[in-house]
């Protein structure tokens, strides 16, 4: 009989709010008065919403309304054996990245690979100047030498645990948990 996993909960629903809203005003000082130039790509899945909500709270906050693309990277991953694959997405940019700060969002970057793969992608869409990266949750445990520039919450975890975000817009909710085997 398999034991059963233990779930704590690592950001209610107001402290993902809270950080969406302190990761919004970090990428606005950093942009200083190059926020216009910014373009928020959301990784599917949860990255896509993550970057929705991150441009409306920039909105909210400095009025301005950031271009939001939503970013499949599934091609583009070197990973596929080890991974569940889903069907893929339809990229969609809204603007040329030529010049433009491109700053991607995902929810958990864990070993990297794809953030890697992301950044292959981005490639098509034209040359930013700059390419930011924001995240919910850092687990750590990278294999590619990447490091995102926005964390919401750094988690040390175990290889063997998982990190699980809730959204509102995919799960009817937000939080997040760590799930203990």
């Amino acid at each position: 009989m398999p034991s059963e996993s233990e779930v704590i909960e690592i950001l209610s629903a107001d402290e993902v709010r809270r950080t969406l809203t302190r990761i919004a005003s970090q990428i606005i000082e950093r942009a200083g008065d190059r926020l216009e130039a910014i373009a928020l790509l959301g990784i599917f899945t949860r990255g896509v919403p993550l970057a929705e909500l991150l441009a409306h709270q920039i909105e909210v906050l400095e009025g301005v309304r950031l271009p939001v693309g939503h970013l499949d990277i599934t091609f583009y991953r070197d990973d596929l054996d080890q991974i569940d694959l889903r069907s893929p997405e339809k990229t969609e940019i809204p603007v040329d990245l030529s010049g433009k700060i491109a700053v991607l969002v995902d929810d958990v970057i864990y070993k990297g690979r794809t953030v890697r793969a992301a950044l292959n992608a981005v490639s098509e869409y034209g040359r930013p100047s700059s390419i930011w990266l924001a995240v919910l949750v850092d687990r750590g445990h990278r294999e590619v030498p990447i490091h995102p520039d926005f964390v919401g919450k750094s988690l040390p975890t175990a290889r063997e645990e998982r990190v699980k975000v809730y959204l509102h817009a995919e799960d009817g909710r937000d939080s997040v948990e760590l799930i203990k085997p």
